[in-house]
């Protein structure tokens, strides 16, 4: 049988290069090599895109692109050809791309912008599409929505950059301290804060305000932070429900990724029945969001067990500490198995769309 190609996006002009570094690394360790070959495509934190031949160590090092293997590169946006456009000096070599795996993180890459790019050429996506992507990179148009469907959310205050300073005060005292301060479409923690007081509430916004236009403020949730990883277009496949432990503050960038004082219990330690009431508000959180492919929806359990909206990661990690596969192997499918049918389901998809047209 021959081999599908799947080109593997990671890098990105985005703060969250790093992670997709780590993120792409595994994604392309894990998938099957009797079934696909990787066609790993690299977008410097400049923006510029080569394609990467090289040793794929390199990329979870951060040294890929000073590489001989990094060529210059471009997607084409011709629909039905289907080529990533390698130029070799005066030559110039086009590969053929089956399917396309986006795995990068925050801006230019989960925001619904490289999934316009690789919907306008035609080429089979990985994942969730431009309209999904955009809105739940959106916490405040997310939050809307989930509200507008009957699904708790917390209460919120969304400014731009020209804003008052006494509507931030007074939204700050009538949910009362803490409120957490983030940027409106960031990831991975980035420009997040969260306040104690109201004295350091709008050097917080200032702050959030370097990573977005967009700054929302946030009543604190009482409670803990449980996910759901969810996968598929029209059947749906959800993890077992997880709960991040925390020591103190908030899980933040360097919680994330390192784990350093907070733990992730997978399955959380909660009764079956709240399990699946968070996994049914997972489900539905998809949906209203039109989510496809895969995402990981994350929300809060409170005292009373109420479950209460926090975000979708479109792209969630896929590091060695990341939820997504931790949820779905818990539920009994390993990371190459997640890969396959993220694969093969997105394949599926545009073969549908392709017929409809």
């Amino acid at each position: 049988m021959k081999k599908l190609t799947v080109a593997v996006f990671f890098g990105g002009h985005s703060p969250e290069y790093s992670v997709s570094l780590e993120s792409a690394y595994s994604v392309i360790s894990n998938l099957n090599k009797e079934k696909y070959d990787v066609l790993p495509v690299g977008i410097s934190q400049r923006g510029k895109w080569f394609f990467y031949g090289g040793d794929i160590e390199k990329i979870k090092e951060d040294r890929w692109e000073e590489d001989a293997a990094s060529v210059p590169a471009v997607l084409s946006a011709d629909r039905g050809a289907n080529e990533l456009i390698v130029f070799r000096g005066d030559s110039i070599e086009r590969k053929h791309i089956d399917a396309a795996f986006p795995v990068m993180h925050g801006k230019y890459g989960e925001d619904g912008t490289i999934q316009g790019l690789i919907e306008l050429a035609g080429i089979p996506l990985a994942g969730c599409g431009v309209l999904s992507s955009a809105l739940c990179m959106d916490k405040d148009r997310a939050h809307k929505l989930a509200d507008f469907a009957g699904i708790d959310v917390a209460k919120s205050l969304t400014i731009g950059e020209v804003y008052d300073d006494s509507a931030v005060i007074e939204f700050g005292r009538k949910v009362g301290y803490p409120v957490f301060v983030k940027p409106v479409k960031a990831g991975s923690s980035y420009g997040v804060s969260k306040v104690e007081s109201e004295d350091d509430v709008l050097a917080a916004v200032e702050f959030a305000f370097k990573y977005d236009n967009e700054v929302i403020i946030e009543e604190n949730i009482e409670g803990f932070e449980v996910g759901c990883a969810v996968m598929g277009v029209d059947d749906i496949v959800v993890g077992e429900v997880d709960e991040i432990e925390l020591s103190s503050g908030f899980f933040d960038f360097t919680e994330k990724y390192t784990l350093k004082t907070s733990a992730i219990y997978v399955p959380a330690r909660i009764d079956k029945e709240t399990a699946e009431r968070i996994k049914e508000t997972a489900r539905r959180l998809y949906r209203v969001l039109g989510c496809s492919g895969f995402a990981r929806i994350d929300m809060f359990l409170t005292p009373e067990k109420r479950v209460v909206f926090n975000e979708v990661n479109t792209i969630p990690g896929f590091t060695e500490h990341s939820r997504f596969p931790g949820m779905m192997k818990a539920a009994g499918i390993s990371f190459a198995e997640v890969l396959d049918t993220i694969v093969t389901q997105a394949i599926a998809s545009a073969e549908v769309t392709k017929w409809l047209e």
